[in-house]
C-alpha cells in the first residue's frame, strides 16, 4: 500500500516539474490552495500533462470519464483523487 504522505510528495515533485512551480511554491500548496484557475501555469494544456505525469509516477490509470473540473479546483481535490486511485 503507498503511503499519503508519500502520494503528497509525488504529487508536488510532480506540479514543481511540469507546472515550473519550484520545491518551495509546490511545497507551500496547502488543502484550499487553488490549482485550476488561481495558477497562470497551470492553464488547460498543462492539465493533460499533469495527469499523464501522475498515471506514470503513481502507477495509475485515469479513465476520460473519470474527469471533471472540480478535481483540478484545489490541491486537496487533486490529492485526494491521486489517494483513491493509488488504493483502488
Amino acid at each position: 500500500m503507498t503511503e499519503p504522505s508519500s502520494v503528497d510528495a509525488t504529487l508536488r515533485a510532480l506540479l514543481a516539474d511540469v507546472l515550473g512551480l519550484g520545491e518551495n511554491r509546490a511545497g507551500a500548496l496547502t488543502h484550499d490552495s487553488g490549482l485550476f484557475g488561481a495558477l497562470p501555469e497551470f492553464d488547460s494544456m498543462a492539465v493533460a500533462t499533469v495527469l499523464t505525469e501522475m498515471e506514470d509516477r503513481l502507477g495509475i490509470l485515469i479513465d476520460d470519464d473519470e474527469i471533471d473540473g472540480e478535481i483540478f479546483e484545489t490541491y486537496g481535490n487533486l490529492l485526494a483523487f491521486s489517494l483513491r486511485k493509488v488504493t483502488d
